[in-house]
């Protein structure tokens, strides 16, 4: 409601809407009748809503600065500094449409009453701004973003009539150039009432959402809504790398989840559906149900049961030694059941070099210091990293795996689950499951448990501990199946998920360490002799250890 803000910004922002439609009305009178008077009346103010633009983000971020301002009160100032910038976007835009049309000879010609109709339109969407942020109407902010959609089809009306006319001997090629840019700034127009309103969608919910999320999430919460009553909220858990979001449904004042959101692209979302229900064909019980899917354009949307439990991640760092020791029992009984239940004779190749090669880019992107050219150092030749890469990638062609198991494919201690009460364990975020080298797991756990950025030294241990206690689960269950070229893939795994892991991390002293081991194990795996590969052995304390 508009108490949620002082009268202040409340005036200002009133100001401000009035102010860009004002512009917006010298723009419409210019195209009835173009007059310099008018264009200078309109450039005369360009200061205006910018400085209004710069009152209301300088009290919102002194608001944003007070100890006592609540989160929802936040969550509105932060979407009001937004929403300023984009009314004022739209200032600079109506001023930029003026410059093309002043150098127009015959306005008459370009259709000028089509163009006033669609600044009518963005004239329309400013009018519900104001209310549709302080009064938190969703549904007067999905009106101003629907008009995105109109803008667009009526602007590509225009472009389309402008390039037939271009194409038309003895035309005038200026004035239809300008119209063209004319016809292109409606559009952004159009982008920027789409945004605005998804910054008040998303303040109205309490989480970044766009126009095709809302719509996903609005069918999949009526279809849930059925079942659970109609009071049901929504709270952010997490945002993926791949730019999928993931939210919790809860009913009521009930704190537990009833199911949880994931929507983002549709090859992603695809993916992660497929892999779940892989799962339920091929190993019951560890994969969430889905409850719902949705797509639309570009995006698709995912409503997933919600799973009782802790994360691996959340045990090891917070939880007793016995509830952890317990998890990994679990979690190690479970993966050798489910390697034993989807073994096959089938040998696979990771290409743990060829996965390394295809980040390497990004790696240097946020640490260009580690790459090199190389060195010789009193007479030893120190390879550059990438050539390093290159040398056991050619080495790895000598050792598949001799057979291949169900695997989850990005096997983090954040998506494991472990359930205390059912003493079960659950997967999540399966959109790379498939069958593979089993090591391609066994690394990524090892290694998503040494990037943790913990600095506590007893917790650190702990970290270190529990990957070490994972290897020897995983080396017996090697040594039971024959599998006497482990440790060396398990070594190329791990310098992959070692050098990799980097581009998340910005702390440059864990970063260094972990890329140093990356090297130290293709250094390592360089000079084995693959005739005698059940003879290699992995240097663990070396390697987990800090």
């Amino acid at each position: 409601m508009t108490s949620r803000l002082p009268e202040g910004l409340q005036d200002n922002l009133r100001f401000l809407c009035v102010e860009v439609d004002s512009q917006l009305a010298n723009l419409q009178a210019f195209l009835e009748a173009p007059s310099a008077a008018i264009a200078r009346r309109v450039s005369d103010r360009d200061g205006y809503a910018r400085n209004l633009k710069m009152r209301i983000h300088a009290e919102c971020v002194r608001l944003l600065s007070r100890k006592k301002t609540g989160e929802a009160r936040r969550r509105v100032l932060r979407s009001l500094e937004m929403v300023a910038t984009d009314l004022d976007r739209l200032t600079e835009l109506g001023r930029a449409s003026i410059r093309q049309l002043g150098g127009v000879d015959d306005l008459s010609a370009l259709s000028p009453a089509a163009f006033g109709a669609m600044i009518e339109l963005v004239r329309s969407g400013i009018g519900q701004v104001e209310s549709a942020l302080l009064d938190s109407d969703t549904q007067r902010a999905l009106e101003v973003g629907r008009l995105q959609e109109k803008l667009q089809k009526r602007a590509r009306k225009r472009i389309d009539e402008g390039v037939a006319a271009l194409k038309k001997p003895d035309n005038n090629t200026e004035d239809l150039t300008r119209a063209l840019f004319v016809a292109q700034i409606s559009q952004q127009m159009g982008d920027v009432l789409r945004h605005l309103s998804e910054v008040i969608i998303s303040a109205n919910l309490g989480q970044s959402v766009n126009f095709e999320r809302y719509y996903s999430l609005q069918s999949l919460v009526e279809e849930l809504a059925a079942g659970e009553g109609d009071d049901l909220s929504l709270a952010p858990i997490a945002e993926t790398r791949s730019g999928s979001r993931i939210s919790g449904i809860s009913n009521g004042d009930d704190d537990d989840y009833v199911a949880v959101f994931k929507d983002g692209l549709k090859r992603k979302v695809k993916e992660e559906r497929q892999g779940v229900e892989s799962w339920h064909e091929i190993y019951p019980g560890l994969a969430p149900k889905i409850l719902s899917y949705r797509k639309r354009g570009q995006s698709a949307a995912l409503l997933i049961e919600h799973l009782p439990g802790l994360t691996f991640e959340n045990i090891l760092l917070n939880e007793s030694p016995e509830l952890l020791d317990d998890a990994l029992q679990r979690l190690t009984r479970t993966l050798k059941s489910v390697w034993r239940e989807t073994w096959t004779a089938q040998s696979v190749a990771a290409g743990y070099m060829q996965q390394l090669e295809k980040r390497l880019d990004e790696v240097y992107k946020i640490h260009p210091e580690f790459r090199n050219s190389g060195a010789s150092l009193c007479g030893v030749e120190l390879l550059a990293f990438d050539d390093l890469v290159a040398r056991a990638r050619r080495r790895e062609a000598a050792l598949p795996a001799p057979f291949s198991v169900y695997i989850h494919g990005d096997f983090n201690v954040d998506n494991i689950i472990y359930d205390p009460l059912e003493r079960r364990i659950n997967f999540i975020d399966l959109h790379r499951s498939s069958y593979m080298d089993y090591v391609q797991d066994v690394s990524v756990f090892m290694v998503s448990n040494y990037r943790l950025q913990i600095r506590d030294v007893p917790l650190r241990q702990r970290i270190m501990g529990l990957a070490r206690e994972f290897y020897r689960v995983a080396r017996r269950y090697a040594v039971s199946q024959g599998d006497t070229t482990f440790e060396l893939r398990l070594a190329l795994g791990l310098a992959r998920s070692f050098a990799t892991s980097t581009r998340f991390i910005l702390d440059p002293s864990l970063a260094n360490a972990m890329f140093l081991r990356a090297r130290y194990l293709l250094e390592r795996v360089l000079t084995a002799d693959l005739d005698k590969a059940d003879r290699f052995r992995l240097p663990l304390k070396e390697i987990f250890v800090d």
